[in-house]
């Protein structure tokens, strides 16, 4: 029996999904099945009852859960351990991002970080909010980068800088003429807004109330990409972080005018409770922790 066979079973447990498990133990659905029953075997006991719509561990199966996080958590902690006392940055680090952060906030970091540190592998997944939060709880990536962090007893969460938030619209727009736009200027406007479940959206409509804003939602969608593109051709406004429009205010394709008083979105690293964080990771964090 190894320790891979005991990380597949716990990851089993914490996902309750096949598929999952076997993502975040990057094997085949049909590896985690074998896995399973061959550890049932070894221990000669039935850890796990499987039905289509319901997963439970035995009793014998959640001793055995106990007893392997403990074993890896064991293992991962002398692994990095060992790699710090020789100064040793390798290995991969499997991290979740939502679009926005990824496509702009991440790059000159990771750059920098794979420059210091050319042994890690990083590897990057782009996904919406609620993905980044199933794929950090579910063992399938190590970091999550979310903006508007929210809380949760099962994650660890790292604050990072904040992002200035700006009014985006066309440059012959009559507010893109304006130094500083108040809120009570954006009644009336049409407003290319995102997802009403976005932890984005959610802080722009809390934002909204408190000033008597009442937005007229034009169009929704999932990523800031395809709504910089709406207003581009004047389907409405938006608000959004100032460093998401940078380029195309220089292109002179998008204005950015500021907002009544100081707004921003703050951004944040997420980790599983109880991870080991390597060496890797904890560099990482670390540079993402500063302003580049």
């Amino acid at each position: 029996m190894q320790f891979e066979s005991l990380k597949v079973f716990c990851d089993l447990v914490e996902t309750k999904s096949f598929t999952k498990a076997a993502q975040a133990s990057e094997v085949t659905q049909s590896a985690v099945s074998q896995t399973i029953s061959a550890l049932e075997a070894h221990f000669k006991s039935l850890l796990v009852e499987r039905s289509k719509k319901n997963f439970r561990l035995t009793s014998e199966g959640q001793v055995l859960y106990d007893f392997s996080k403990r074993l890896l958590q064991t293992y991962s902690a002398i692994h990095s351990k060992m790699q710090e006392l020789k100064h040793i940055v390798s290995g991969t680090i499997r991290l979740s991002t939502v679009y926005s952060i990824g496509l702009h906030d991440l790059p000159p970091y990771i750059k920098r970080f794979l420059k210091e540190y050319p042994e890690v592998n990083v590897h990057v997944e782009y996904r919406r909010a609620n993905q980044v939060y199933e794929d950090v709880l579910a063992n399938i990536v190590d970091l999550g980068l979310v903006a508007y962090p929210v809380h949760d007893s099962k994650l660890e969460t790292v604050a990072l800088r904040k992002d200035r938030l700006v009014l985006a619209c066309p440059p012959q727009h009559p507010l893109a003429k304006l130094k500083m736009v108040k809120f009570k200027a954006l009644n009336g406007q049409k407003f290319i807004s995102f997802d009403p479940d976005m932890p984005t959206r959610k802080a722009l409509d809390k934002l909204f109330k408190e000033h008597g804003v009442v937005a007229e939602h034009v169009m929704e969608f999932d990523n800031i990409e395809t709504a910089k593109r709406a207003v581009e051709i004047d389907c409405g406004v938006a608000i959004v972080p100032e460093d998401t429009v940078r380029q195309e205010v220089a292109n002179q394709t998008l204005a950015a005018v500021r907002l009544e008083g100081d707004h921003f979105r703050q951004l944040a690293v997420i980790y599983k409770k109880n991870k080991v964080l390597s060496p890797a990771m904890k560099q990482l964090i670390s540079l993402l922790k500063e302003s580049l």
